[in-house]
């Protein structure tokens, strides 16, 4: 059973989005991806207010460096199929369990500790995760 309503339109989209922000990291990098996106639709707090769904998660202003990549553009293999279902499931991947936000530092740079005013949760390949606040998003904890 899914921890957040959508449709295979927005199963897709959120599979392409994981591949466009993160096929190099591998499967496990574009789940934590999905992660993010599903945090966004079920947080209602911070920037993320009003967010209830895959797609407005996704199509967020200025959020996703994704949505402008080719790799966006093209339909979702299975396997990015299968993956998006799983986070959709509510499967969940350290350190992006309770992550709103990521980045990918430059080349040769650390994670900072804090990225939009939360705290560092973690890196994985060259992804860097931030967590609100506990208390901030009840939502996510």
């Amino acid at each position: 059973m899914a921890i957040i309503k959508h449709t295979e339109k927005e199963r897709d989209l959120l599979a392409r989005l994981m591949r466009a922000e993160a096929v190099g990291e591998g499967d496990l990098g574009m789940l934590m991806v999905g992660n993010v996106v599903v945090n966004r639709s079920l947080a209602n707090c911070l920037t993320f207010k009003n967010i209830r769904s895959v797609s407005e998660a996704i199509y967020q202003e200025n959020q996703f460096s994704g949505t402008d990549s080719p790799l966006f553009f093209s339909n979702p293999t299975t396997l990015e199929k299968n993956l998006a279902d799983r986070v959709l499931r509510g499967e969940y991947y350290y350190p992006a369990t309770n992550a709103l936000w990521f980045y990918a530092p430059t080349a040769g740079t650390g994670c900072k500790s804090t990225w939009w005013g939360q705290s560092y949760a973690g890196r994985y390949k060259s992804h860097c995760f931030y967590n609100p606040a506990q208390g901030l998003c009840v939502e996510l904890y």
